[in-house]
């Protein structure tokens, strides 16, 4: 069995162009399992860094089934980020393998950390067929340089969007966020983590330990899937 992985869970090696990837598929642990998420990972970290199984864990424990893959750039070991094009690409192929195993009912949610979130809001924007778009630490723009900005896709996108991301986010002004959001139409949810990074970290004089954030954010997921599901 590979590493991180859990004995009821599907494991995946993906054809993507030629080139191939791995990704796991792990089902609810509690909850009515109606939503699938397909969750990529950020520029830096990878399928099975600990932010990607912490953040599984918590939302398996409230009734969304969940996958986790690598982008081909990871899958290879690492180097530079794959082009947005090549992060869409491989992330189609591991939805349309994952849609497959979810069975009818679901509601299909895609998303990630960071990049991997924001390749999944292109898609959106494209409008890819899915039910719900779910991002943590959107990047709006590289650290310092709020100049470049990545939001000219954002009023494009018509499903119902979950968005967290911490107050002290470099990658994010929270006044530049939601300037952009007022030129967005579809039902976006911004959620401002008080005083957590872009790995939503938080300072101890928050009063929360980082579990504690996050199992906060994976009970407001699971409150607006379920008023989604009602849509």
């Amino acid at each position: 069995m590979p590493p991180n992985a859990t004995q009821d869970s599907f494991q995946w090696c993906i054809n993507v162009g030629g080139e191939e990837t791995s990704a796991v598929l792990e089902p609810a642990t509690g909850g009515e399992r109606k939503a699938l998420f397909v969750a990529g990972h950020g520029a830096g970290i990878h399928m099975n860094h600990r932010s990607m199984l912490k953040l599984s864990e918590v939302l398996r424990g409230r009734g969304f089934d969940v996958v986790r893959f690598n982008f081909l750039y990871r899958e290879k070991g690492g180097g530079p980020p794959d082009r947005m094009p090549k992060l869409q690409a491989c992330m189609k192929s591991v939805i349309e393998k994952a849609r497959a195993h979810a069975g009818p009912g679901k509601k299909l949610i895609i998303g990630g950390r960071s990049m991997g979130g924001r390749a999944a809001s292109m898609m959106a924007a494209e409008n890819f067929n899915c039910d719900g778009l779910l991002l943590f630490a959107y990047p709006l723009h590289p650290p310092g340089h709020p100049e470049k900005l990545r939001d000219a896709h954002l009023p494009s996108i018509t499903v119902p969007v979950l968005c967290f991301n911490g107050t002290r986010d470099p990658f994010i002004t929270r006044d530049l966020m939601e300037s952009a959001l007022k030129k967005v139409k579809t039902q976006w949810e911004m959620l401002w983590v008080e005083g957590a990074d872009h790995s939503f970290h938080v300072l101890k004089s928050s009063g929360k330990t980082d579990a504690q954030v996050l199992e906060e954010m994976a009970e407001t997921t699971k409150a607006w899937v379920t008023k989604i599901s009602r849509i």
